[in-house]
């Protein structure tokens, strides 16, 4: 009898190391994968850094990974050349002059049109016809619908205009924006809004003062997302702006190439240019972003 209970706890308590191993080691196995995926992810974005901090003679000398001080004395020349070309702080004012204008007016149309879907009923039109065309308008091919805008542009003198690219983004944002809100919307308890109409409240003050806080995380979320989409355009910034409203991505398009080829050097700086704005404003928002699209993921 003794000899077959310590048998058994034996056994329990070999399983519990075991067990306890094998956890450990599968927590160490997610570790090295996610290691290994944060790598291969960040890693062109350290070649560009480490491209745009190289002479040009270094560019085609430097073998491996190109690490500074080891391999090469860095410097910031390349960075100071094109930060001083007219073209390119041009062009990054005009990226984020349409994209901060074109997110503030996507908001400002689909977060009213979003609460209205969510919360009204439309008797000529059922809102689930509106939704699914909203949602039809953002899986069209935008390369559909290049010639239209370019002559409708064409024919409103609006060419080669800020304005124009804030119109043609705003249209393919909008349906976006309006989508991922309306269920926010719908998500809200709605207990709250009827308390409000009861103490005497409009349907705007309604809308305004209390499922408008609470939407806030998503409707922040939703802006930088719009303000990310609208930063990497390139097809309508390369079709209807020229030169007074060329953006950052074609800018970086059309210097890729010259005369000597393609010059690595200043194109890695370009493209941190491109990066590093973005980055910083979603690294500063992060918590608006994870609130914004886990709101309502989690009921009861």
């Amino acid at each position: 009898m003794t000899t077959g209970r310590n048998a058994t706890l034996t056994a329990v308590g070999t399983s519990a190391v075991t067990r306890r191993v094998v956890r450990q080691w599968r927590q160490v196995g997610i570790v090295l994968l996610a290691f290994l995926a944060t790598a291969v992810a960040g890693f062109p974005v350290y070649w560009a850094l480490s491209m745009s901090l190289r002479r040009p003679a270094d560019t085609f000398t430097v073998t491996g990974l190109g690490v500074p001080f080891l391999q090469y004395r860095p410097t910031l020349e390349n960075w100071r050349t094109e930060l001083s070309v007219a073209e390119t702080y041009h062009a990054l004012l005009n990226s984020t002059g349409i994209a901060v204008a074109t997110t503030v007016l996507a908001l400002l149309l689909g977060v009213p049109a979003a609460y209205a879907l969510a919360r009204f009923r439309f008797h000529l039109i059922k809102n689930k016809d509106i939704v699914t065309w909203f949602l039809s308008q953002r899986v069209l091919p935008p390369v559909v619908t290049v010639l239209p805008f370019y002559l409708i542009m064409r024919t409103l003198h609006l060419l080669d205009t800020q304005a124009a690219l804030i119109i043609a983004n705003t249209t393919f944002n909008l349906p976006f924006a309006v989508v991922i809100l309306r269920q926010t919307f719908l998500d809200l308890p709605l207990e709250l809004e009827e308390a409000a109409l009861v103490d005497g409240a409009t349907p705007f003050s309604t809308f305004w003062h209390v499922a408008r806080p609470l939407a806030q995380p998503a409707i922040m979320a939703a802006g930088l997302i719009i303000l990310a989409f609208t930063w990497n355009e390139f097809l309508f910034a390369l079709t209807i702006g020229r030169l007074d409203a060329i953006t950052l991505p074609v800018r970086i398009a059309g210097t890729a190439y010259s005369v000597r080829g393609v010059q690595f050097w200043y194109v890695s700086t370009q493209a941190l240019l491109a990066i590093i704005p973005p980055t910083v404003l979603a690294l500063l928002a992060q918590r608006y972003v994870v609130r914004g699209l886990t709101l309502g993921a989690v009921k009861g």
